[in-house]
């Protein structure tokens, strides 16, 4: 069972947050601990889930996958075997960036990331539009991102 956070805890993974690369020495003094102690507690913090992991955040722009669309996808079927085969293949497409069951008049939203829209009607085409139980899919297409971030922390409210 994962323990409460306290206020080093707290600092360490905001500012993990906003750069995975930081030293143990540079995290340590930024949130007032020294080294030791600061491992100890980054450590715990990854054990027990709070951290799942670090990885290099990429352009998409300039790996020309700048072309983003959410796709509405309604089932035929959604009891727990169906969504189960749905989530299972939806998992192996790589375009499939994000994928969410949606208490809604759809079941999912999808976020899809290709190079362009000639690339995404493929991929909707071949393999959305094949995965287990699909009913129907209707597509919102990016024209701009205003702000899309990991998620933050956020502070408690008592």
């Amino acid at each position: 069972m994962s323990s409460e956070l306290d206020q080093f805890d707290k600092k360490i993974l905001q500012e993990l947050s906003a750069d995975g690369r930081l030293s143990i020495t540079e995290l340590s003094s930024r949130i007032g601990l020294s080294k030791t102690p600061c491992q100890l507690r980054l450590r715990r913090l990854i054990d027990e889930g709070f951290i799942e992991g670090f990885r290099a955040i990429l352009s998409s722009q300039k790996l020309g996958l700048d072309h983003i669309a959410f796709v509405e996808v309604k089932l035929t079927d959604t009891r727990e075997e169906a969504l189960k085969s749905f989530n299972d293949a939806a998992r192996k497409i790589r375009e499939i960036e994000g994928c969410h069951m949606i208490a809604g008049r759809f079941d999912y939203l999808l976020k899809v990331r290709t190079r362009d829209i000639r690339r995404y009607r493929i991929v909707l085409g071949e393999k959305i539009s094949t995965l287990p139980f699909v009913a129907s899919t209707s597509t919102n297409v990016v024209m701009q991102t205003v702000k899309e971030d990991s998620p933050q922390l956020l502070a408690s409210a008592d």
